[in-house]
């Protein structure tokens, strides 16, 4: 029988949501090379998460009544996972730095003061959009408080509040979202959610499993920590070796036309590797694929002339970046009618017309499609008050949550990506058929903080938390419903604990000081292009439409192949990621757990590939630990720690 959230497990919880906002404020933004909250399966709730499981387990063997149940645990673990993306890229690191940074980075130079001042709504900003440059507030935050200065808690009480707003709306339609999906992804589609695949194997040892106690898991653990215990003490005693985790490909691209691929590193995370080994090889294969078809592009588009200038904000080029846009509207399109009947039945019984039980579902589905639209349209008001015109804010927000989180969503869930990142954002959907200077300085002043704390970096997106919750709740028999307990007062300590912590820090420490991607990359850059549309050339942009076509086109093609034929190797989902920081980052750690699962497939069958399965998910397991542990020697001993493969 299904339980519901208890008091003990809601209560510990609480208490494990505000260490969470604390390890992942001081690692990230201070230490600053252990991004230990960006990923969608946080390191910091791993290391956490063992262990609470450890402590358990010690506790049941004293007096097994004292212990908590394996459901209790995975509602600690969902308010963990909830918290770490909050005080991550999910939202506290982008949000605070985007109020501010604009108006210390003001110069003459620049001239963001008579750009975009002007068309800054006060409500917004907790500096004045009519003063000068460099205001009090701004430059207390980038360069610490003066002996005797306090932080200016009322400048940000009217901006916070505003901006809270818009972070419930969003919240909201991510909650509506992840119960309208789940069963279709969940029971129709049975989707693999491969992230939620370990927790509940660590839950299982609490009953029958035998993770904890295989040897095989031991042995997975103990290869990557190994490797960053060799590395760590390298980096304190540099003498010693270390194992390079990481290499930069094009060093030994030099001559034309290979110098005209951009840039293609390897990073070998043993995290990848484990969690990849879960995914169908048709997917694993498209990822590393289709990567690697991304980057050899770039050879015939050399030779033909085509302009190889990067898509602005993002890690990909103009003609790779309107394609990857192309792809994730066809991709939709596609998953929509994949999941017509469903969404048909969805409709119908919120209309009051269908008798199909959502008795156990996050939410009934009345309250899910009307909270989906309200919460959709009070976001499109909120940026049409923010400066956008209604037209603008309309496609920023039908952009934003229907196209490109649906597919990050997808990613997560079918994929097992640990990294939601896209390569477009839902102003250059305006490109294809104007420049973007024809929107004007106020749309632009607004998107410039709009796409900085929402649609740009789409790291630690919490949709994908609540749709892997509901995937863990039925392993741990917990009613989807009461999850509501866990997610909401999660989300509500973490944004007061998370965004205490992260105002702090910088006016004690000074942000220039601090961690740069939030500070000076992200909550800049979106201004810094804008400002430069402005100003410099305003001709259209051929390749805008032209390439959207070509990615729509061949995801088109990739979808009625992969539907009509069994066998077709590839997956649209490869394609659509394939210009993408996530796939710049975990393509080797795809291509090898690819070639080691065909060998063990074709070798020992499925007989060896499930009982190997403990040491894959040990390679997870050690890594993260190992993330946290070098977290917290170094806040202790003040010494650095080693580099992790997950920038």
């Amino acid at each position: 029988m299904a339980r519901g959230v208890s008091l003990r497990a809601l209560l510990i919880g609480l208490v494990a949501v505000v260490a969470v906002c604390a390890i992942v404020s001081w690692a990230e933004l201070v230490i600053t090379y252990i991004q230990i909250g960006i990923l969608q399966f946080p390191p910091v709730v791993v290391g956490l998460f063992v262990f609470i499981v450890l402590v358990n387990a010690a506790v049941r063997r004293a007096g097994a009544r004292a212990g908590l149940t394996p459901a209790e645990i995975m509602v600690i673990y969902l308010m963990m996972l909830v918290a770490a993306m909050i005080a991550s890229r999910g939202l506290m690191e982008k949000l605070l730095p985007t109020l501010v940074g604009v108006n210390y980075y003001a110069t003459l130079e620049n001239n963001w003061r008579n750009i975009f001042f002007p068309h800054i709504k006060s409500w917004t900003v907790p500096f004045d959009p009519g003063g000068p440059e460099k205001q009090e507030v701004t430059r207390q935050f980038y360069e610490g408080l003066h002996p005797g200065e306090q932080v200016p808690w009322g400048a940000w009480t009217v901006p916070l509040l505003g901006w809270g707003v818009l972070v419930a709306l969003i919240l909201t339609s991510f909650l509506c979202l992840a119960a309208i999906l789940r069963r279709q992804w969940v029971d129709n589609e049975k989707l693999a959610f491969p992230l939620a695949q370990l927790p509940l194997e660590m839950v299982r040892e609490e009953t029958a499993g035998p993770f904890l106690r295989n040897p095989l898991t031991w042995v997975g653990f103990a290869l990557p920590t190994v490797v960053f215990a060799v590395n760590g003490l390298h980096m304190i005693y540099p003498a010693l070796p270390q194992i390079s985790l990481s290499r930069d490909l094009n060093q030994y691209l030099t001559t034309a036309p290979w110098n005209q691929i951009e840039f293609t590193t390897v990073y070998f995370s043993f995290a990848v590797i484990g969690f990849s080994y879960l995914l169908p090889l048709d997917l694993l294969f498209s990822l590393w694929f289709f990567f690697v078809i991304n980057r050899l592009q770039d050879i015939p588009a050399y030779y033909a002339g085509l302009s190889l200038d990067p898509m602005p904000l993002y890690p990909t080029r103009v003609y790779k970046g309107y394609q990857v846009m192309g792809a994730y509207l066809v991709l939709v399109i596609y998953l929509v009618r994949m999941s017509w009947p469903h969404l048909r039945a969805v409709f119908r019984k919120a209309a009051g017309l269908g008798d199909l039980d959502d008795s156990g579902e996050l939410l009934p589905y009345r309250t899910a499609v009307i909270g989906l639209l309200l919460s959709t349209t009070g976001a499109v008001v909120w940026c049409h008050l923010a400066g956008m015109t209604l037209w603008v804010a309309v496609l920023e927000m039908v952009v934003y949550l229907f196209v490109v989180v649906l597919v990050m969503a997808r990613s997560v869930a079918e994929g097992g990506l640990l990294m939601t990142e896209t390569s477009f954002r839902p102003l250059n959907v305006a490109q294809l058929f104007m420049h973007k200077s024809a929107l004007g300085p106020g749309n632009l002043a607004a998107l410039s903080l709009v796409d900085a704390v929402f649609a740009r970096d789409l790291r630690g997106l919490l949709l994908t938390g609540f749709l892997d919750g509901q995937k863990i709740a039925d392993g741990v028999r917990l009613r989807r419903r009461s999850l509501l307990w866990a997610f909401v007062p999660a989300i509500i300590v973490a944004l007061l604990a998370a965004g205490f912590i992260e105002m702090v820090l910088p006016y004690r420490r000074g942000a220039v000081t601090m961690y740069y991607y939030p500070y000076v990359g992200n909550s800049l850059w979106g201004f810094q292009d804008n400002a430069a549309a402005l100003v410099g050339p305003t001709h259209f942009d051929w390749r805008a439409p032209t390439f959207f076509l070509v990615g729509a086109g061949f995801t088109a093609f990739l979808a009625i192949m992969r539907a009509s034929f069994a066998w077709f190797p590839f997956h649209p989902l490869g394609y659509a990621l394939s210009a993408s920081w996530s796939l710049i980052v975990f393509w080797f750690p795809f291509l090898v757990a690819w070639a080691l699962k065909v060998l063990i497939l074709r070798y020992g069958g499925m007989k060896l590939y499930r009982r190997l399965r403990p040491a894959f998910l040990g390679l997870v397991l050690g890594e993260f630990t190992s993330a946290v542990g070098w977290t917290v020697f170094s806040f202790i001993a003040h010494q650095p720690a080693p580099f992790f493969p997950w920038p």
